[in-house]
């Protein structure tokens, strides 16, 4: 590991709860920030989860941080001596912990700035003297409230505008981010730094093995309205018979209207959906596909996007939000209510067509603004200047 010398001596505290619980998404981003950031010396890392969550997820952060709990699961396996924290004992329930109870632990551990990664600060963060930066990766609720329950976008908008409130400096992934937090928040744009996610290191390592024995284009996302992958199952009508689109994600009950369209159209042998695919299994998935469509409507960045290009793939995805910020302008980008569109930029993009390596190559330079150590430095050099 490459260390990186900046502070004298600091502790640092992380909102975990992602981290232990989500396999995709907002974990990947605090599991990538905190192992980047633990390679530099003279830093003391602490994670803050409510529960254990899942130990394969816990096995992916580096050794030696200090992990806190809220309470220890009876009977649960112990952590590893060198990454073992003290359990908090609390009489506030575990689920509001990460609001209500933890800026106590965060005095008693010493913690010097408290780093919310998934749009969340502890109530009375700011009054406990601890700086303090949250991330914000999107506004969708707010942007689209019609993608969720109505009770969960009062209750995400309430998190966002307390988190705003308490946070000496928020992150926002993209600029589109910094302009809804902007535009919906009422924020000052000098309270906010855009600070790109970046992409996990196994997406540009070689694989040792890919998907062979047919053609096939991938998206990768959880099979939910917004990321209206209809739009792409629908332009295979107009793609070659042979090109099949293969679908990973977590399964909604949009998954279900997907796939009655496609046994209605006669596109069960044309489209696979395929859940619970492992972090070892997906570059390959990536390796083997000629195309990576993503008709994402609304995205606060679009990490797939990211990880795509990594493996060297062409990008077709939508216009509306970040994504062609996250793609840079070699990939294409149509509307997400045009299927014959994204069926033509994907015949733009095939395997022996005009332009598709150079795009490819353009693409891989412009992501590498994305890559782990330049977002880590990036998010120290804030700390140290809260700090210092």
């Amino acid at each position: 590991m490459i260390i990186f010398r900046i502070f004298a001596s600091v502790i640092i505290g992380y909102d975990a709860k992602r981290i232990v619980r989500n396999a995709t998404g907002l974990g990947n981003y605090g599991r990538t920030l905190v192992n980047d950031i633990a390679g530099y010396e003279g830093v003391d890392l602490h994670l803050y989860a409510p529960d254990m969550g899942r130990e394969d997820l816990r096995a992916q952060v580096a050794s030696g941080l200090y992990w806190h709990f809220a309470r220890q699961h009876p009977g649960s396996a112990p952590l590893s001596p060198e990454a073992h924290g003290r359990p908090g004992l609390h009489v506030v329930p575990s689920s509001l912990w990460r609001t209500w109870g933890i800026v106590n632990d965060l005095k008693r551990d010493g913690i010097q700035l408290y780093h919310g990664l998934s749009g969340e600060l502890p109530v009375g963060i700011r009054k406990s003297g601890i700086k303090s930066v949250v991330t914000i990766h999107d506004l969708i609720f707010l942007r689209h409230p019609e993608y969720y329950h109505w009770l969960d976008t009062k209750i995400y908008a309430w998190k966002f505008r307390q988190a705003v409130r308490e946070a000496d400096h928020i992150i926002a992934i993209s600029e589109c981010t910094k302009r809804d937090i902007m535009e919906l928040g009422g924020v000052d744009e000098r309270r906010i730094s855009v600070i790109y996610q970046s992409c996990a290191p196994r997406f540009s390592l070689p694989v040792s093995q890919s998907v062979k024995g047919r053609r096939y284009l991938l998206s990768v996302g959880s099979i939910e309205e917004r990321k209206n992958i209809l739009l792409a199952v629908k332009a295979l009508h107009y793609l070659p018979e042979d090109l099949s689109l293969v679908v990973v994600g977590r399964h909604t009950k949009y998954t279900d209207a997907v796939e009655a369209y496609v046994r209605q159209n006669g596109l069960s042998d044309r489209v696979q959906i395929l859940h619970g695919i492992t972090d070892e299994q997906l570059p390959a998935l990536y390796a083997g596909a000629e195309v990576f469509v993503y008709p994402s409507r609304y995205e606060g960045f679009g990490i797939p996007v990211i990880e795509a290009v990594s493996c060297g793939l062409p990008v077709v995805a939508c216009t509306g939000s970040c994504l062609e910020e996250a793609g840079g302008p070699d990939n294409l980008y149509v509307s997400p209510d045009d299927e014959q569109a994204m069926a033509t930029a994907i015949r733009r993009v095939l395997r022996g067509a005009e332009g598709r390596e150079e795009r490819i190559r353009r693409s891989r330079e412009y992501i590498r603004r994305f890559e782990g150590n330049d977002v880590a430095s990036q998010v120290v050099a804030l700390y140290r200047s809260l700090l210092y």
